[in-house]
């Protein structure tokens, strides 16, 4: 095999493709990965959306504006007494850019380790040869490759809203969103999703006035209803203006401000005039300078790479992971994918379970939920029981000073099955690990109710949701 000939050629550095490459490295093949995000100095940033613009520096912004809120509104209430709190916005920002890099260079340092060669560049078919798929890289790098499988792992980019194209000054992506300059002091969301809320947390905390306007008519649809009223009800009160069931009319932005018409969900003409505008209506797949009809590749009408239920393209030894593909655009969804078709290539038989997927939303309270909510049993007729417990009863929620939210199970009723578990409240997304674990070997909550929970801790209240399936709490 000739030094540009690979067992496995992967087109994206972000989790679905870094980690495809890695364990397909670990598994013995030969491995290429190419990805052209860049750093500011030009050099390479492998981890794609979710490293660089989305999972993680979000993350990053919104703990360090957790703790600015923290200090200004509840540091009291622990008798600490703190005078004079003021905001670096620049270094706040820092802190956040060196978080991502870290990142970035630690995966450069996985591909070192697992022997993967990486190629700074953009990756595109140059059709079908001997051996695989011809396959060129340009940009920083320049390359002609084969490899005898392909992992199409490009992501996804943001939605735009028609006629309203970003321009990251005035009109903002989540990768505007998390670079703004100065703290506005009107910021305006479209769109009360996962993104939308996180990044409207970040500026509220911050001292912007947050004004949130949606399309569909409920919040959070995706989410229980009994998890998405309380957290409607939160969010309010921290001073997030939401608004539903919003039409929107002509935006125009100019050097100062964003103007931003709409008709209420009472039918009533409405004006919005904001600082900075964050646009987060969802996100389209990339395959922009894949080149995919030079080989034939099959996208859909919504321009996601076609794949079956193993991530194979209609091209033979071609698979694709990610958001790319069909499913929820999740990191973790692409991880799973990526380790599944690694190992389906390397003769094993790669698992990929879509009901034990966990979602979180980073708010302050957390939500994160897995499997089913109580609107889709109902619709589908399922017989179901539910328990649910509020952190307001947990000793070690009481001990941090944050008792807001629960914890609720849904079990078939005649086999106590788990079918969904669904959280707000302090560390959900930490919590939800349990629920997803017990899913996957289909556990009932009976289970969850006969383990051992160390006391004092958060998971306790997952216990004793699971004991009120049964109607027997203990603490509440």
């Amino acid at each position: 095999m000739s030094s540009n000939q690979f067992d496995v050629v992967v087109i994206g550095a972000g989790p679905g493709g870094y980690i495809a490459a890695i364990r397909a490295a670990q598994l013995g093949m030969s491995v290429a990965c190419i990805d052209a995000w860049q750093n500011g100095n030009g050099g390479p940033a492998p981890g794609g959306t979710c490293t660089n613009v989305g999972c993680i520096p979000s993350k990053a912004l919104l703990q360090s504006s957790e703790h600015f809120e923290q200090a200004n509104h509840h540091f009291a209430e622990h008798g600490i007494e703190v005078k004079g709190v003021s905001l670096k916005l620049d270094k706040m920002v820092g802190r956040k850019n060196d978080v991502v890099k870290q990142n970035n260079d630690g995966i450069l340092y996985l591909f070192k380790k697992n022997k993967v060669t990486f190629f700074h560049g953009k990756g595109a078919f140059a059709g079908q040869v001997d051996g695989g798929w011809a396959i060129k890289v340009s940009g920083t790098t320049t390359a002609d490759l084969v490899g005898k499988h392909v992992v199409i792992a490009t992501g996804s980019s943001a939605r735009e809203l028609p006629g309203t194209p970003f321009d990251e000054q005035q009109i903002l992506s989540n990768d505007g969103a998390l670079n703004i300059g100065a703290v506005p002091k009107k910021l305006g969301v479209i769109g009360a999703g996962v993104i939308g809320l996180e990044m409207g947390s970040v500026w509220r905390r911050l001292g912007a006035e947050v004004t949130v306007l949606e399309a569909m008519p409920e919040f959070l649809a995706a989410v229980d209803t009994q998890v998405a009223k309380e957290a409607h009800k939160i969010f309010t009160k921290q001073g997030l203006s939401i608004h539903m069931g919003v039409k929107l009319g002509e935006i125009k932005s100019t050097a100062k401000q964003v103007t931003v018409p709409y008709t209420d969900a009472a039918g009533a003409a409405q004006k919005l005039v904001v600082d900075k505008l964050i646009v987060s209506i969802g996100r389209v797949p990339y395959t922009g300078g894949l080149n995919p009809d030079s080989v034939g590749l099959k996208l859909d009408e919504r321009g996601f790479v076609v794949v079956d239920g193993d991530c194979k393209t209609n091209l033979p030894n071609v698979w694709a992971v990610g958001d790319v593909v069909r499913g929820p655009m999740l990191a973790h969804k692409a991880e799973e994918e990526g380790v599944a078709v690694a190992e389906r290539i390397g003769g094993q038989h790669g698992h990929v379970n879509f009901n034990t997927i966990p979602w979180v939303i980073y708010t302050s309270p957390e939500i994160s939920w897995v499997g089913q909510t109580e609107q889709q049993l109902k619709a589908s007729g399922r017989a179901y029981k539910a328990g649910s417990f509020p952190f307001l009863a947990n000793g070690r929620a009481r001990a941090l000073g944050d008792t807001t939210g629960f914890v609720k199970i849904l079990a078939d009723a005649a086999t106590d099955e788990v079918l969904g578990v669904h959280i707000i409240g302090p560390m959900a997304s930490e919590l939800i690990a349990e629920a997803v674990t017990i899913m996957e070997f289909r556990g009932a909550a009976e289970d969850i109710a006969r383990i051992c929970h160390a006391h004092p801790t958060l998971s306790e209240s997952m216990k004793e949701a699971a004991l009120a399936v049964d109607k027997r709490a203990l603490n509440f």
